[in-house]
């Protein structure tokens, strides 16, 4: 009876392990699959904090707005102050991050070089907080996801589920949110001002900027007015 017992719990572990492979080939695949199907204009992503609002019953607040209908010097105050090589680069950087892993080698603060196509990738399909496993997951899909959407795509659909505050998502709901008008409306500094909170939306209030807040939206605010070849791909 013992080695009859040993077998079937042989064969129970073999049965797991390949549930495990398969659910994690699975889970592997559902951003590649999920890409392809966010190419067409009338399909509205979703992103992971989006659906953990849902998950916790607390809702949120996100009005999806094509991109013609987005003022442009938002477009372009995004771009230059979170990935001002974005129209060139084909998903990462490879510029910006020689420059943080020779940093990080020689033992400096380690700091962010993010793209937008790594920042909407981790948006949709991965988790937030610093981990070098969501990062190492984070560099193929953003090669990928730049590879098989055209720019314009991107960005809009990087705009549409960016966070501005505590539940609220995507750029029509933060103008309405921040300055009561629609994201058509922004004007050039509140633009700015809304490009600066990006970062850390929790903390940073375009609406109700510190002096350090206001400092760097005249810099976001500077380079979006000489953006010109920057943003090329969004003509």
């Amino acid at each position: 009876m013992a080695p009859k017992r040993k077998g079937r719990s042989r064969a129970a572990a073999g049965s797991w392990l390949r549930r495990i492979v398969a659910a994690a080939v699975v889970l592997a695949l559902l951003p590649v699959v999920l890409t392809l199907l966010y190419f067409p204009p009338f399909v509205h992503p979703v992103s992971t904090l989006m659906l953990k609002d849902l998950a916790t019953f607390t809702g949120y607040d996100r009005r999806w707005v094509p991109l013609d209908e987005i003022a442009p010097v938002l477009a372009h105050s995004v771009i230059m102050s979170e990935d001002g090589q974005f129209c060139g680069h084909y998903g990462i950087d490879l510029g910006e991050l020689k420059v943080v892993l020779d940093g990080a080698l020689a033992g400096e603060a380690t700091r962010g070089a993010s793209t937008i196509p790594m920042q909407t990738v981790k948006n949709l399909f991965l988790w937030n907080g610093r981990s070098v496993v969501r990062k190492a997951l984070e560099l193929p899909l953003a090669v990928y996801f730049d590879a098989v959407l055209p720019k314009r795509r991107i960005i809009e659909i990087y705009l549409n589920i960016a966070e501005w505050g505590p539940n609220v998502y995507g750029i029509e709901a933060g103008a309405q949110h921040h300055f009561g008008v629609s994201a058509s409306e922004l004007t050039a500094r509140q633009a700015a001002l809304m490009a600066a909170a990006l970062p850390n939306p929790a903390a940073r209030d375009p609406a109700r900027p510190g002096p350090g807040l206001k400092r760097l939206a005249n810099t976001i605010q500077r380079r979006a007015a000489k953006s010109g070849g920057y943003v090329r791909c969004l003509q």
